[in-house]
């Protein structure tokens, strides 16, 4: 198998992530490797420890050992707010939304933009025009026109519209990485083509993804490498275009061990 990607450094790589929970190992020895403009697929069986991976990576969880390097610097994330600060958004399977809050609203939660001068710094009043005008502006920038009003709840909201405002928000501040943590689980067939859509349109501004799914028509589909996760660690990464996807389920399974090739597949 030749190596996808030639001659370019990873945007976000860990090395070496240990992850110990009392006595269970939850990574043992974890690495992971981001491209630029890219579409990562994370598999693995239940108690592999991929989100546990993913957790790391998003600053939810400290590694207790190894390196986590972003453009080429070890950065440290502590919490979710250290690996947004750095540009690292993260889409979770329960979209994080407050359903009785706008879509405004949501798009800039915990991140509200004030008004200038001495109503937004003494009165700390919001610039709720600014905070709309951009939140539609990136709606259809992602194509999602079918939401007409910016203010509605996003309770009132369908699931694929939910998807997009999460995706969306993402997008927006996301300026070096978004993770989607299962995008299309609790999708049917029609929101969950449009949900593979916007992943194309992110990839195409530029922003590489990691998607992690257990839906591997979907990781086929929109993946360019996919990082096989088995026991704590990484176990090979392959090209969807030569591995066939019971291959990929037999090495994650541990029915079939990964080519000598697909173990330095980058």
């Amino acid at each position: 198998m030749k190596n996808i990607i030639h001659n370019v450094e990873p945007i976000l790589q860990a090395k070496g992530l240990m992850k110990r929970y009392g006595t269970v190992v939850a990574m043992n020895g974890a690495d992971f490797d981001l491209y630029p403009n890219e579409v990562l697929g994370v598999i693995g069986d239940n108690g592999a420890g991929k989100t546990t991976l993913i957790r790391a990576i998003s600053g939810a969880n400290a590694p207790d050992h190894g390196v986590i390097e972003l453009d080429g610097k070890v950065v440290n994330f502590h919490t979710p707010d250290d690996a947004r600060n750095a540009g690292i958004e993260t889409v979770y399977q329960n979209l994080a939304l407050s359903p009785a809050l706008s879509i405004a609203d949501n798009m800039f939660l915990g991140r509200e933009i004030r008004e200038k001068g001495i109503m937004g710094k003494l009165f700390r009043k919001l610039d709720h025009k600014k905070m709309e005008t951009f939140a539609r502006d990136k709606l259809s920038e992602l194509g999602l026109l079918t939401i007409q009003n910016i203010n509605q709840a996003v309770e009132t909201l369908s699931g694929g519209q939910r998807q997009g405002v999460a995706v969306a928000r993402a997008v927006a501040f996301g300026s070096k990485v978004v993770i989607m943590d299962e995008p299309t689980a609790a999708l049917g067939v029609k929101e969950s083509r449009r949900v593979l859509d916007l992943i194309q349109d992110v990839k195409s501004k530029g922003i590489p993804i990691v998607l992690i799914s257990h839906n591997m028509p979907h990781i086929f589909e929109v993946c360019d490498r996919i990082h096989i996760h088995r026991l704590g660690r990484r176990l090979c990464t392959v090209d969807p275009k030569i591995i066939s996807m019971s291959d990929a389920v037999a090495m994650m399974t541990g029915a079939m061990e990964p080519p000598p090739e697909a173990l330095d597949a980058r």
